[in-house]
């Protein structure tokens, strides 16, 4: 169990109802704001259904943290360690909103953003600390997928974010330096990449492509990284028996590799695609699958005592 902290949560959305689950679930107090009354007053409702599934993965051992909700940015940021910024993916928008927390809050308060694509760069334009700023990027829903992509640029806020995530039972990584898309969505944009290119050039349909990443590399993928898979691959001679022996048959299908567009038709075999392999369900429907097939991972996942 991390130390107990304040977090504030700007931004009741999606992402800012699992963080804010996370976070109780691990002990800490948060208050959460949002400019729109009408999403901060159903927040706590929304908060419970990530909060139950945490509970049923179990685990974590102690209190549970404090939830309080503000109506002002100025009441939410007061007394806070840390600040998870979860507001829409518009960078003028985000640089105003820090612009108005550090009118607001001691120097050594963090920020940490939520962006799945904006580099740090583009976020810290015009703010008095930029040190504070921290991209600390969740991969959907947080309280279920432990990833989280941490860049910033000074090494002991940087320290200090990924310990208190490391806490909350995720699993931080560290950037080097910052990328658009940070890492995981850039791995997944090259792959969905190619699998619309095989839907778009009529080598198989959507169900098909889906079919094949879930019951083959995605299965592999669960439990070793891409790199370390192809090591094994080599067998006893490892990645460099790899690369020495199949090398040359891996830059052959790189080079067949295609570049989509999405074009009108494309658009709609993707789209026609994937309603045919929902087969009814809704959206809800299938979120709820998802979850459930999650926190059985989850609970595969756990060490045991």
């Amino acid at each position: 169990m991390p130390e107990k902290t304040t977090v504030a949560v700007l931004g009741c959305g999606l992402i800012g109802a699992s963080w804010t689950a996370l976070f109780l679930r691990a002990g800490h107090d948060v208050r959460a704001w949002d400019p729109d009354p009408q999403v901060l007053a159903g927040f706590r409702e929304r908060v419970s259904v990530p909060l139950a599934q945490l509970d049923e993965i179990g685990g974590a051992t102690g209190p549970q943290g404090s939830l309080h909700l503000c109506t002002d940015l100025d009441a939410a940021v007061q007394d806070v360690r840390l600040i998870q910024e979860n507001a829409p993916e518009n960078v003028p928008l985000k640089q105003d909103l820090y612009a108005r927390i550090e009118a607001l809050v001691a120097r050594d308060v963090i920020i940490a953003s939520s962006t799945s694509a904006h580099p740090w760069s583009h976020l810290s334009v015009g703010m008095k600390h930029p040190d504070r700023l921290i991209t600390a990027h969740p991969f959907n829903p947080p309280h279920l997928v432990p990833l989280v992509e941490v860049f910033g640029t000074d090494d002991t806020i940087v320290a200090w974010a990924e310990a208190f995530y490391t806490g909350l039972g995720s699993v931080p990584v560290r950037l080097k330096k910052e990328a658009v898309g940070h890492i995981a969505n850039r791995l997944a944009s090259a792959l969905w990449r190619e699998a619309v290119h095989i839907v778009a050039e009529g080598i198989a349909d959507v169900e098909a492509v889906d079919k094949a990443l879930v019951n083959g590399p995605g299965l592999r993928w669960s439990v070793l990284g891409a790199h370390m898979a192809y090591h094994l691959g080599g067998g006893a001679g490892g990645m460099a028996g790899y690369l020495d022996h199949l090398g040359a048959s891996q830059e052959k299908r790189w080079a067949s590799l295609g570049t989509p567009s999405l074009t009108p038709e494309v658009r709609d075999k993707l789209v026609q695609g994937v309603t045919a392999e929902a087969a009814g369900r809704s959206i809800a429907e299938l979120e709820a699958e998802r979850d459930a097939a999650l926190i059985a991972l989850a609970k595969l996942r756990q060490k045991p005592d």
